[in-house]
């Protein structure tokens, strides 16, 4: 029992730390930005009715919407948009039409997050850097540089993995929300009547006041919630009741005190407004007080960028991005990664991001409209899984999902007004991304059905060769093919240029799932061809890592007895070559080529024996 709260208390302290990093850091700017935003004339009505909408729309988003909602669609205990994409699609399995859809929508959201993922470290960062303008004006030009040295050193970092570092995350974080309570409290103390604004009524009678600057507003107010994907995504890492606990004992406790602190100061001091986070400190204060954001907006980048390698792993073993060079950073914990590429493509990004807006005020701008239209997607996403896959009555899903579709739809289309002002810079991104994947995964369909049409059957054939068989040689030969039961063009170039064939010989097919984990005991289907010849097929889910070498030694005691020194693995090396009137438009075919061309080799991919892999390379016309 000891034992059990102790990891509990763990648990939830690191959920402080990663999951709530990214909504934590949101103090920094929200109330800045609504009021900065010119559309909301100060008066002390007006303080009361902001401050009572954050409140609503962090209970009625993250407590109610994620907290007691979403958390409860897990699949197979993960979450995030691809588990909730997995779980929707599989919901409606038997309506191919609506499948199709639903999986676009799904991957359009997780393009999406690369959007927010370059948005967030530099409006966190950058907005805590800022807190050198209160201490002292003459800070101003340093501001954007520091910024960018400070991201720079966290993404130079990412190689040697998080582990280090890793175990500050809660902590600090933990200091940060404490500090948080303490400033807002201070505050609230000398205008206890602020604490009037807990009430709905002050929300309500704003929005009747001012519907027009409600409505324009909300893109400024919903950044109070940035970052509440992160409690669904981070599922799987730390559960439903530490995620639960930590919200309802210090995030929100925190946040609000917080919130209310800066609307008490402005009460006090209208002048406030400039940057109501930093100003609510004593002058001596300040500096630390830089420090220490600088410190909490580094862990929310850390925990997003962490998400980004994460979702990127997943996303290849869907099938919607090539083969990337992924390296894991931790032995103990094979869910620490890394991938270059990933890491430092959102570093270029969020560098481009930094100098061209220059300030957290313009990098709200584009901050908001990705984060919503994701929150609308999973909502959309929700209504699938409980109404097709839990089988609840209409009435009742409609009931659950559709308060929560009209409150994102409002965001989502506030957000909207911003496109110009740099909402298209995350939507752009997040349109290239699902470009990409879409290309991708069209173009391995086209693919494959080339190969399938050209293809042999491999029964048929080993029929065939055994009428005169070749020369068997001693070990095992290991023929990777994406199809069962079709003759690999490693095999026949086997035969043709070594006129040989191994001692044992399996046909090995790799098979990714729409669901997180597949366990050891269902990772591996044998069936004997004759002549010492075996069809494999190894199940993966999207976040199992594959590794082809491990999985067979299952076969041992089934019929086959493979030994590690002498099996060697037989891959084919495609290369594509585009065509006039193929499936895709010729500029989608040509990107898919060098999409093809540039993945990172299937050996690594699936931890074979770099000493024991033959890559034999044919060339196919799409």
């Amino acid at each position: 029992m000891q034992k059990s709260k102790s990891s509990l208390a763990a648990l939830t302290i690191g959920a402080i730390g990663v999951v709530y990093g990214d909504i934590g850091t949101s103090v920094l700017y929200a109330v800045k930005e609504v009021f900065g935003s010119g559309h909301v004339p100060f008066t002390i009505a007006n303080v009361y009715g902001i401050l009572s909408l954050f409140f609503w729309t962090l209970t009625v988003i993250v407590s109610i919407k994620y907290v007691v909602l979403v958390l409860r669609a897990d699949n197979n205990g993960e979450g995030g948009l691809i588990a909730m994409l997995a779980l929707a699609s599989q919901a409606v399995k038997d309506k191919p039409e609506l499948r199709k859809w639903l999986l676009a929508v799904g991957i359009f959201g997780t393009s999406l997050f690369y959007g927010d993922g370059v948005i967030t470290p530099a409006i966190t960062v950058l907005s805590a850097i800022e807190g050198l303008e209160v201490v002292s004006p003459r800070f101003k030009d340093w501001v954007v540089p520091l910024t960018l040295i400070v991201l720079f050193c966290l993404f130079a970092v990412q190689k040697r993995g998080t582990s280090g570092i890793g175990r500050f995350f809660g902590p600090v974080t933990l200091v940060w929300f404490a500090v948080l309570a303490l400033l807002g409290i201070s505050h609230i103390l000398r205008h206890p009547e602020i604490l009037y604004a807990l009430s709905p009524h002050y929300a309500v009678m704003f929005m009747v006041r001012n519907p027009g600057t409600t409505f324009i507003i909300l893109g400024a107010v919903v950044l109070c919630v940035t970052g509440a994907e992160a409690l669904y995504a981070d599922l799987g890492h730390f559960g439903k009741r530490p995620i639960r606990i930590a919200w309802f004992s210090v995030v929100m406790p925190a946040l609000v005190l917080n919130y209310f602190g800066q609307g008490a100061l402005l009460l006090e001091r209208p002048d406030a407004v400039k940057n109501p986070f930093f100003l609510m400190a004593p002058d001596w204060a300040q500096l630390p007080l830089v420090v220490l954001a600088t410190a909490a907006g580094v862990v929310a980048s850390q925990a997003l960028i962490t998400g980004a390698f994460s979702v990127t792993k997943q996303v290849i073993q869907l099938g919607y991005l090539p083969r990337l060079n992924i390296q894991h950073t931790s032995v103990r914990d094979t869910g620490q990664i890394y991938i270059p590429a990933v890491n430092w493509g959102l570093f270029v990004a969020i560098v481009l991001a930094v100098l061209f807006f220059r300030s957290s005020s313009a990098l709200a701008a584009a901050y908001g409209i990705a984060v919503t239209l994701d929150m609308l997607i999973t909502t959309v996403l929700t209504f699938f899984v409980i109404r097709y896959g839990w089988k609840y009555p209409l009435a009742l899903c409609i009931a659950a999902t559709g308060w929560f579709f009209v409150v994102d739809l409002t965001f989502f289309l506030s957000n909207a007004l911003k496109l110009l002002q740099g909402g298209w810079f995350p939507l752009a991104i997040g349109g290239m991304i699902f470009t990409l994947m879409m290309t991708w995964k069209q173009g391995r369909a086209i693919l494959n059905a080339k190969i399938k049409s050209d293809a042999i059957d491999l029964p048929s054939f080993l029929e065939a060769v055994f009428v005169s068989p070749p020369t068997r040689v001693e070990g095992t030969a290991v023929f990777l093919t994406a199809e069962t039961g079709t003759v690999p063009n490693a095999l026949l170039h086997n035969l043709k240029h070594n006129k040989v064939l191994h001692e044992n010989n399996l046909f090995v097919t790799v098979k990714n799932h729409e669901v997180p984990w597949i366990g050891i005991g269902k990772r591996v289907e044998i069936e004997p061809l004759g002549h010492s010849c075996w069809q494999v097929v190894l199940h993966y889910g999207f976040k199992n890592d594959p590794d082809v070498p491990r999985a067979l030694e299952q076969i041992r005691g089934r019929g086959c007895e493979i030994e590690a020194m002498t099996t060697s693995y037989f891959l084919s090396r495609d290369t594509v070559i585009p065509s006039i009137g193929g499936g895709m438009a010729p500029w989608r075919e040509k990107l898919f080529a060098q999409m093809h061309h540039n993945a990172s080799g299937a050996a690594d991919f699936l931890r074979l024996p770099n000493n024991s892999v033959v890559e034999l390379g044919s060339k196919i016309e799409i």
